[in-house]
């Protein structure tokens, strides 16, 4: 035994560590942005991922947390129309933007929108964790002016990762909502 280390109760108490300072001023900030068509207003932290403001403060739990590094896609939402991880994002970043999550897409009253319709008449889901990633994403591809390339969607689609499928249900899926959008 090390003659210099102490095992009493007293020496192997912890100190508490001390918060460390923040590097600015105040760590807290207020947004304004529209959340599905609803305006909303919050204080959030500075290191607040938009998945967990999304998730925790706004109860909006359709948006998946799978990865947390932006690999799955199972937080993909829409900013401004365009995919983006949630999982990735502060939501300071989110200032004055227009969001769209899964549950913004049709409410419980309305009919489903084409690119749902898709997934649920091709299957094109199993478990159903990595759904919204893709129907958002989808949903992208069929808010374009003009309908994008099969490489196109190839891309789109390979940032999102499912588990359960071969992901050729995932695809007729969206195809079938490219087709009712654009034609075929």
């Amino acid at each position: 035994m090390n003659p210099d280390v102490s095992t009493s109760a007293s020496t192997t108490a912890r100190r508490p560590v001390p918060t460390p300072p923040l590097a600015e001023p105040s760590g807290w900030h207020e947004i304004r942005l529209t959340v599905n068509g609803e305006p909303v207003t919050a204080q959030v932290e500075s290191r607040l991922l938009l998945s967990d403001f999304l998730r925790d403060r706004l109860a909006l739990t359709g948006t998946h947390v799978g990865c947390e590094h932006g690999v799955c896609g199972a937080c993909t939402v829409l900013l401004d129309g365009e995919p983006l991880r949630s999982c990735l994002t502060l939501a300071v970043q989110c200032e004055g933007a227009d969001l769209r999550t899964v549950e913004g897409l049709a409410a419980d009253d309305e009919p489903l929108t084409p690119v749902q319709r898709a997934f649920h008449t091709c299957h094109g889901m199993q478990c159903g964790f990595c759904t919204p990633g893709f129907v958002m994403t989808a949903t992208a591809l069929t808010e374009q002016a003009e309908r994008p390339s099969a490489a196109d969607v190839a891309d789109a689609l390979s940032g999102h990762l499912c588990r359960c499928t071969g992901y050729r249900n995932i695809r007729r899926a969206v195809c079938q909502a490219l087709d009712e959008r654009f034609g075929k």
